[in-house]
C-alpha cells in the first residue's frame, strides 16, 4: 500500500477511550486502537498521537463551580497523562515501542517533551505518545496536537471522530446535514464547524499541514486514510467541496 501520508499527529478523544460506561478507561477498546497503530506502523506510518482527558477529568467541571481555571487545567493534563500511559502499556504488550513525552513535567512517570526528543523517538520507534497538552493553562488538546504536528515536521493531521467527516451539523441528530468531502481552512473557521478549536486551525493553516477528518469507528479506517482512500474530510488551502 502507498501512503499519501508517512509522518502524522493523530487527535484522539479522551471520550472515544471510555466506552459505554462513559467515563474511565476501556482496556478493550485501548487494545483495539493499539492494534491499529501497530498495523499502521507496518505500512511505514510514522504516528504521533495526542489524546485528550475528558474520560477522566475536565478543566472545565471545576471552574464551573467556581474553582480556578489554572487549577482545572493542570488536573485535565494529568488525565492526558494517564490515558497516555493507558495506550504505551497496551502498545508495550504486544511488543511496540511507544515513547510517552509530556508537556507537563512529570518525570516520575514519564519525559518531558522537546522537540529535540520528540523527533528522536519518531526516528527510533516511529510511534510517539504526546501528553500533557502544551504545559500550559488555556490551551486545548487540540491546539497541542496542532503544535506537535507542526513541531515534528508531520505531513498531517488525523483528528478522529464518531463520524466519517465534517458535516454542517450532527448527521446524527440532523437527518439533512450535507457531508464535505474537502474544507477551505478559512471555511472551517468561519462556519464555526467546532471539528477542532480555532487557534488549533489556524496553527494548521500557517504551517501548511491538511487536516483530515474521519471515524476510527470503521474497520481499518486508519489504514485507508493513511492511503487518501476512505471516507474522509480534508481540511487544506486547497478548497471546498460538499459530498
Amino acid at each position: 500500500m502507498t501512503l499519501r501520508w508517512k509522518r502524522v499527529l493523530i487527535k484522539l478523544s479522551g471520550e472515544g477511550l471510555a466506552g459505554e460506561a462513559g467515563f474511565g478507561i476501556d482496556t478493550a477498546i485501548v487494545g483495539r486502537l493499539a492494534d491499529d497503530l501497530i498495523a499502521a506502523r507496518a505500512l511505514g506510518a510514522e504516528i504521533g498521537i495526542v489524546i485528550g482527558g475528558g474520560n477522566l477529568f475536565r478543566g472545565a467541571w471545576l471552574e464551573a463551580r467556581g474553582t480556578d481555571r489554572v487549577t482545572g487545567d493542570h488536573m485535565g493534563m494529568m488525565a492526558t497523562v494517564m490515558n497516555a500511559l493507558a495506550l504505551r502499556e497496551a502498545l508495550a504488550a504486544r511488543g511496540t515501542t511507544a515513547k510517552v513525552l509530556s508537556g507537563l513535567p512529570l518525570p516520575t512517570v514519564c519525559d518531558s517533551f522537546t522537540q529535540r526528543d520528540g523527533l528522536a523517538a519518531f526516528a527510533r520507534d516511529g510511534l510517539v505518545i504526546f501528553a500533557g497538552g502544551t504545559g500550559c493553562p488555556f490551551f486545548t488538546t487540540d491546539t497541542t496536537a496542532a503544535l506537535r504536528a507542526a513541531e515534528m515536521k508531520c505531513d498531517a493531521i488525523l483528528k478522529a471522530t464518531n463520524v466519517d467527516g465534517v458535516y454542517t451539523a450532527d448527521p446524527r441528530k440532523d437527518p439533512n446535514a450535507v457531508r464535505f468531502d474537502s474544507l477551505s481552512f478559512a471555511e472551517a473557521i468561519s462556519r464555526d464547524l467546532k471539528v477542532l478549536d480555532t487557534s488549533a486551525f489556524a496553527l494548521a493553516r500557517d504551517n501548511g499541514i491538511p487536516i483530515i477528518v474521519f471515524s476510527m469507528a470503521e474497520e481499518e479506517a486508519l489504514q485507508s486514510v493513511l492511503s487518501g482512500a476512505g471516507h474522509a474530510t480534508v481540511v487544506s488551502d486547497e478548497g471546498t467541496e460538499a459530498a
